[in-house]
Parts: C-alpha cells; sequence; structure tokens
C-alpha cells in the first residue's frame, strides 16, 4: 500500500488549498483515510475522516465548518479542501489508511503518506 499526498503550498490567512492523497493498493470503499497534521514543535493531531462504504466524515473542532474530506473512488483519492485558512492551520499534513475503531487516534492507521507543506501566512 502506498499513500501520495500532494497539493502543498503557501497561501494568505483566508485563502483556499486543497490536499489529495492518493492511495495505491488500498480500496477506498472499503477502508477510511484520515488526515493528520503536525505543526513545528507540536505532536501530531487529527483534523479529519472519511470511512469506507457509507464515506461518513467527520472533522476536528478546530477545522469543522471550513474544511471538507471527499473521495473520488474511480481515482481513488481523497481530497481535504481547506478554506478559511488561519496562520494556526500550518502544518505538515498527513493521510493515514486503515480501518480504525476510533479515527482520531493516530496509532489505528496502517499506513502512511509523506506528507505535504501548507504554509498560511501573509
Amino acid at each position: 500500500v502506498q499513500l501520495q499526498a500532494s497539493g502543498e503550498g503557501l497561501v494568505q490567512p483566508g485563502g483556499s488549498l486543497r490536499l489529495s492523497c492518493a492511495a495505491l493498493g488500498f480500496t477506498l470503499d472499503r477502508g477510511a483515510i484520515g488526515w493528520f497534521r503536525q505543526a513545528p514543535g507540536k505532536e501530531r493531531e487529527w483534523v479529519s475522516y472519511i470511512s469506507g462504504g457509507d464515506g461518513r466524515t467527520l472533522y476536528a473542532n478546530s477545522v469543522k465548518g471550513r474544511f471538507t474530506i471527499s473521495r473520488d473512488n474511480a481515482k481513488n483519492t481523497v481530497f481535504l479542501q481547506m478554506s478559511s485558512l488561519k496562520p494556526e492551520d500550518t502544518a505538515v499534513y498527513y493521510c493515514g489508511a486503515g480501518c480504525p475503531s476510533i479515527p482520531a487516534i493516530e496509532s489505528e492507521y496502517d499506513y502512511w503518506g509523506q506528507g505535504t507543506q501548507v504554509t498560511v501566512s501573509s
């Protein structure tokens, strides 16, 4: 299984950016994808989740209403659309794949992508 995260960029506060997580060897309708992020000097934190099968979505309170997770089963890719970005959203974003019992727990995921940098700054 390989996860390829992409979409890194530098955006101004209030701007938007879309991240992608392409899954190779992992079928999205059978497993879940979670997005996490890690800011400098901080622990990795959970951002969002989309389940396999019914595509149920969950969001951390810090991004709820601003971020939207979605997937394209034909492309086996999950997207994280980020809007109204704030400087505190600056971090390396990672996508994880698996069948987590608790979506917000990093260790519940079996596979990880390489991370993609998001910088929000004026």
